[in-house]
């Protein structure tokens, strides 16, 4: 408060501002659980329950054949860490803190820090939970064959930086429809369950299904990183360029709404609700 302001070249700013980040990601990963470690857990068990409900699903119906030819538990965690990694970060991104919030008041706080604060430690999270698992299953199960990894992790962060844009966007919201924004982004949450296509292969579904799922960047996302997982799979119904576009598309209109609502936001905004 009584500290007085000093000029600072672009490398202090930029050192203190990834300082600034830093923090906010570790408060923003402590969230969770008290403890960090435990927060981690949390996430990991969660990813371990959605790839056994899924591995059960598709063995009492039998549906095994109608994946890849290859390991069956890559083909559903292929799809269901994709689908965290997008769907945590759109709501950790959602969840940031906004222009009227108290952390807002010390100086060098703003809603774009909090914005890349709030995605860093979502993928901090899924990245630590991808390798734990994977390392799991490959010593104590089977051994795990990928056939392009750096490919693969790419649609993973792909997945990540579309999350950004589409939880950018609802934010830009928030302030001015609270209760819409809730709603809005628990229902892409819920529709991305089926939506997202973790559950079947691009290539096997027929032109009039398709076109109910080739809207979403996680759909393509998911598709493309089977096609880098596996040798023997080539996806002809997605591509990387359309979730790309769309994200920065998104992202730019995200970021216009954000910086109109920070230039009207006012505390009295949550008193009246």
């Amino acid at each position: 408060m009584f500290q007085q302001s000093v000029p600072k070249t672009t490398l202090e700013s930029a050192i203190s501002t990834s300082e600034l980040i830093y923090h906010s990601v570790v408060r923003n990963v402590r969230k969770t659980h008290g403890n960090a470690v435990l927060s981690i857990l949390i996430n990991m068990v969660q990813a371990v329950t959605f790839v056994i409900a899924f591995y059960v699903m598709f063995t009492v119906l039998g549906l095994r054949s109608a994946g890849l030819r290859g390991d069956f538990l890559v083909y559903i965690m292929s799809g269901i860490f994709l689908f965290m990694t997008h769907t945590k970060t759109m709501s950790a991104v959602v969840k940031s803190e906004g222009p009227s919030s108290p952390m807002m008041k010390h100086a060098p706080m703003n809603t774009i820090i909090s914005i890349i604060a709030s995605a860093l430690s979502a993928l901090y999270i899924q990245v630590l939970t991808l390798v734990a698992v994977l390392f799991l299953y490959h010593a104590t199960i089977s051994k795990i064959s990928i056939d392009d990894p750096i490919g693969a992790f790419n649609m993973l962060m792909l997945a990540w930086f579309s999350g950004i844009a589409v939880g950018v966007v609802f934010l830009a919201l928030k302030p001015w429809f609270p209760t819409f924004t809730s709603i809005g982004s628990t229902v892409y949450q819920r529709a991305n369950m089926i939506a997202s296509g973790k559950m079947f292969v691009a290539n096997t579904l027929p032109s009039f299904m398709l076109a109910m799922f080739d809207w979403n960047p996680l759909f393509h996302c998911i598709d493309q990183t089977r096609g880098f997982a596996f040798i023997n799979y080539f996806p002809r119904n997605s591509s990387i360029s359309y979730p790309i576009i769309l994200s920065l598309v998104l992202l730019m209109i995200g970021f216009m709404g954000e910086f109109y609502t920070r230039k009207h936001a006012s505390i009295s905004w949550d008193a009246r609700r």
